[in-house]
């Protein structure tokens, strides 16, 4: 990055907030560690602003917190917080499929299925790690493809913003290979959520979402 530095501060500061986003979302920071921006400033090769308007941005995300006159930290929610937002993203990402039913085309359908059958085949994965990794990242696709049929940018907006902050907490819990041992039931879910879209049926498409991500929030903690 030091080689960009003559680009404007603002879209250097956008730089910086997508790489540390990255690293905070795939769990690379624990809950509670400090972030020290002089490392920052001499791992990427910039100034201190772009750092501090980077982790403002993350700070809005609810990824991180800025203790004034302290440092930064990396964010830190109570069970009872995890489950709250996961109930609250799960009524959002209802809403979307309640549209996506009524929206849908058959060739969205049909890429959802696609990308149905590779969650499925994740169960040949070995490594619990890998395995939950991989859910995630198909996950993202499923649910971009739930967007699209949507058609609403307002909401998918919102809700890309959320899933952040969902992967973030998934690879943060201390559970390792969060997702991987809840594979079946997560692909099951997906499955009844095409079924409600194929068929048409919002509202059933909306309530086999929101349980579906509502019950995030009991798999990425210690019993």
């Amino acid at each position: 990055m030091s080689q960009q530095a003559h680009r404007p501060s603002g879209r250097m500061s956008a730089q910086v907030y997508e790489l540390l986003k990255g690293r905070l979302v795939s769990g690379e920071f624990a809950p509670e560690s400090w972030i020290r921006v002089e490392s920052l400033k001499v791992e990427y090769g910039v100034s201190k602003q772009p750092i501090m308007d980077a982790l403002r941005m993350l700070n809005a995300d609810g990824l991180v917190e800025i203790i004034p006159q302290v440092g930064c930290q990396v964010a830190s929610y109570t069970a009872t917080e995890i489950a709250d937002f996961f109930s609250m993203f799960g009524g959002i990402e209802g809403s979307i499929a309640s549209a996506a039913a009524i929206r849908a085309t058959r060739e969205q359908l049909n890429e959802l299925r696609r990308i149905s059958d590779q969650i499925a085949q994740l169960r040949d994965l070995t490594d619990s790690s890998q395995r939950s990794q991989a859910y995630l990242s198909l996950n993202r696709e499923f649910h971009a493809t739930i967007y699209a049929m949507a058609d609403s940018r307002i909401m998918t907006e919102l809700s890309q913003r959320m899933h952040d902050l969902s992967d973030f907490l998934i690879n943060t819990s201390g559970v390792p290979g969060a997702l991987s041992g809840a594979l079946n039931d997560r692909h099951d879910d997906h499955e009844r959520i095409i079924e409600a879209l194929t068929q048409g049926d919002a509202e059933m498409a909306r309530s086999l979402t929101h349980a579906h991500i509502a019950t995030t929030a009991h798999i990425t903690h210690h019993e």
